[in-house]
């Protein structure tokens, strides 16, 4: 069984070794992408590369409910709070915390 410390002198020539050969097909795959654009006539222009969509932020949406007492609210949207189902189990209606 190989010791710590060879194992980690293999991983160390490992990693070396994955690093120039990646830098190395990186080189060759642009030198492909030159050849091709120069064959052809392209420029960077010609490639169509738009910016990347903006995500649509989330609007926030307004109370619908609020606990007068606390001032905790609620939009009407995903699962009701707890506050509002303790309110509503002890008896209150929903419509009693309308905005």
């Amino acid at each position: 069984m190989a010791s710590l410390k060879e194992l980690l002198a293999q991983r160390a020539a490992l990693d070396q070794q994955i690093a120039e050969t990646k830098d190395k097909e990186r080189s060759e795959a642009i030198a492909k992408v030159r050849s091709l654009m120069a064959d052809y006539g392209l420029t960077v222009a010609d490639l169509g590369t738009r910016p990347p969509k903006a995500v649509k932020a989330a609007s926030k949406v307004a109370a619908k409910y609020r606990n007068q007492a606390t001032g905790e609210s609620w939009s009407g949207r995903g699962l009701q709070p707890k506050w509002l189902k303790a309110a509503i189990a002890a008896g209150a209606k929903l419509e009693d915390f309308h905005v």
